[in-house]
């Protein structure tokens, strides 16, 4: 265990930073985050809701507990703070509780603007609403997120707004990908919340036909909606980050139709951040954060 700081003397220890992954979009400011305060990140695994998992050797210190163990970690006394998000079953009360256990600040990361309906949600809410309260300072991405915490008792919110990186998504693409003289692009994984099947749905009501228009979708696996998909829906399925950013700058509006469900709302969708860098306008439903958050 290491030894607290003297009065008066900076304190040596670095930051524990509690989270289940570290995806792509997250090494960069992860990184920066340790070279700027020592922070080390103690990733815990399960499933990715949001984004890919990530590389399994992110280059910045981590550890991989389980979730239950990092009680344990955060009270160990080598930490001179302890943040946390709100993902995973026990790894927020367990952070939480360590953080208490070893006297030092705990910060709750906040991401949630409407809670899970779900059974397991549901029991949370209470366990929840007192970290809400007691944590030293919650830190949010939106003004949307921060109005929900302090309606359930945060104070010492501070907002951090979800950014990209602009030099690599402003950048002038290197070959524009258009597959019709008006195309609609909806980049995002195969999964309910996402809104895909309302907006090809939606897409066939609208009248718009190839060759003179193309609704284009780029991401994960293949839904059924996919494969039923008109001639005029181009699936394009995973792309990395410099052909996206081509499909980005060949395409007349991006949209973002997702749809709220019992276990999730869409956190932000940085989808938004990296079309408007490419100069694409954006219709999003109200059920994307960034719309909200605005």
């Amino acid at each position: 265990m290491s030894a607290a700081p003297t009065r008066g003397a900076p304190d040596p220890r670095p930051v524990l930073f509690v989270t289940g992954h570290a995806p792509p979009a997250r090494v960069a400011p992860f990184a920066a985050l340790h070279e700027r305060e020592g922070v080390v990140f103690a990733l815990f695994g399960g499933r990715a809701i949001h984004a890919l998992a990530g590389d399994d050797t992110p280059p910045f210190p981590h550890l991989r507990p389980a979730q239950r163990p990092v009680a344990r970690l955060a009270a160990s006394g080598d930490f001179r703070a302890v943040v946390c998000g709100t993902g995973g079953r026990v790894a927020l009360p367990a952070a939480y509780a360590g953080a208490r256990r070893a006297g030092v600040p705990f910060v709750l990361w906040a991401s949630l603007w409407s809670h899970p309906r779900r059974l397991a949600g549901a029991a949370g809410y209470l366990p929840l609403r007192h970290v809400y309260r007691a944590a030293d300072a919650v830190v949010t991405y939106g003004p949307h997120v921060s109005a929900y915490v302090r309606g359930r008792g945060a104070h010492n919110v501070h907002e951090a707004p979800q950014p990209v990186d602009g030099s690599f998504w402003g950048a002038e693409a290197t070959a524009a990908e258009r597959h019709a003289p008006f195309q609609m692009l909806f980049v995002g994984r195969a999964s309910r919340e996402k809104g895909e099947e309302a907006l090809i749905q939606a897409w066939r009501a609208s009248g718009l036909r190839a060759p003179n228009a193309a609704l284009v979708l780029v991401g994960g696996g293949p839904p059924s909606s996919r494969a039923s998909a008109t001639s005029a829906v181009v699936d394009a399925g995973h792309q990395d980050p410099v052909e996206l950013r081509n499909f980005y700058a060949g395409s007349d509006v991006v949209v973002v139709p997702s749809v709220p469900t019992r276990t999730i709302r869409e956190t932000w969708s940085l989808v938004v951040n990296e079309a408007m860098h490419q100069g694409v306008p954006v219709i999003a439903s109200d059920a994307v954060g960034a719309a909200a958050g605005v």
